[in-house]
């Protein structure tokens, strides 16, 4: 009998059908067959392809972002350069601006950022998109000017 008792407990904890004293026991575990599991999976790559072209305008919006808080801080560069030299300057560097890599080198930044022109009283830069957000063909452009002038050129 003591025997039977763990036959009983080690054939219970694999899980097996055995028979025990004249009667069939059946171990099920209970969880989801794979149809089950492949169609949750179907209804949820549906939803998703309905509701991803609606999300684009919002994921194309937040990633100009970035051009608007790095043409910012270009903006605050310039303006600490020209109440030091009395012009503004047409070089990154000079300034102290480092652009981080870009998406196609392994880096994280989306946008181009360039000081498209500069003199003793003005100066125009320019994020430009390296990535096509919603693949429309089209490339979003920021620029800023020496007044905090912050527009959009080219909507993507």
């Amino acid at each position: 009998m003591y025997y039977g008792i763990l036959l009983y407990y080690f054939v219970t904890s694999i899980g097996l059908n055995w028979y025990y004293m004249g009667k069939v026991h059946d171990l099920k575990l209970k969880g989801f067959t794979l149809t089950e599991l492949l169609v949750v999976l179907v209804i949820v790559g549906i939803l998703i392809l309905l509701a991803l072209p609606n999300l684009m305008p919002l994921i194309s919006r937040a990633k100009s972002t970035e051009a608007q808080l790095q043409l910012e801080h270009l903006y605050t560069l310039e303006k600490n350069y020209f109440y030091a030299n009395s012009k503004y300057s047409d070089n990154l560097a000079e300034l102290g601006f480092e652009q981080e890599k870009m998406t196609g080198q392994g880096g994280k930044a989306n946008y181009r950022i360039e000081i498209t022109s500069a003199s003793s009283s003005a100066f125009l830069a320019r994020a430009t998109a390296v990535v096509d957000f919603n693949g429309n063909g089209t490339f979003n452009v920021w620029e800023i000017d020496q007044e905090k002038n912050l527009k959009e050129v080219t909507k993507d």
